[in-house]
């Protein structure tokens, strides 16, 4: 495996404040400026929503290969993330970033292994090592 790797995509304006997210062998993805903001539209995903998203899937897909890796058996894996934007000396920035993962396992023993897996994964999360955005985690495991 090589220790480069690149991801493209391209924009295609629309119309208004909207375009298409587009990257080859991936179902584009309708993009606007977000309604906070003159122009914004509601039920469209932004460029804060997506900023946002990265890092809480980048979680998720680390937390998967080292679960797995580590033969942990889990049910379930959802989150939720919140981005918060404010507006800086430097103008708006994505200041912060909470995830909170939740993890079902079928068994006492395993909470305090899912919770240290959790953490490993927010320690090598690549997206969120690479943003400056400060990206906090607060994670839950359930016994089912």
């Amino acid at each position: 495996m090589s220790d480069i790797h690149t991801y493209e995509t391209s924009v295609q304006w629309t119309k208004q404040r909207k375009a298409a997210l587009i990257s080859k062998g991936l179902p584009s993805l309708e993009v606007a400026t977000p309604p906070q903001f003159p122009g914004g539209h509601e039920g469209i995903w932004s460029p804060e929503h997506l900023f946002t998203a990265s890092a809480e899937i980048c979680l998720m897909t680390t937390f998967l290969s080292i679960a797995e890796k580590a033969k942990f058996p889990f049910i379930n894996y959802t989150s939720t993330a919140v981005g918060t934007m404010e507006k800086t000396d430097a103008g708006f920035l994505m200041t912060k970033i909470v995830i909170k993962p939740t993890l079902s396992v079928d068994d006492e023993l395993l909470r305090e292994k899912g919770l240290k897996l959790l953490e490993k994964a927010e320690k090598y999360c690549l997206i969120s090592n690479s943003m400056k955005s400060e990206v906090i985690l607060e994670p839950t495991v359930v016994v089912k």
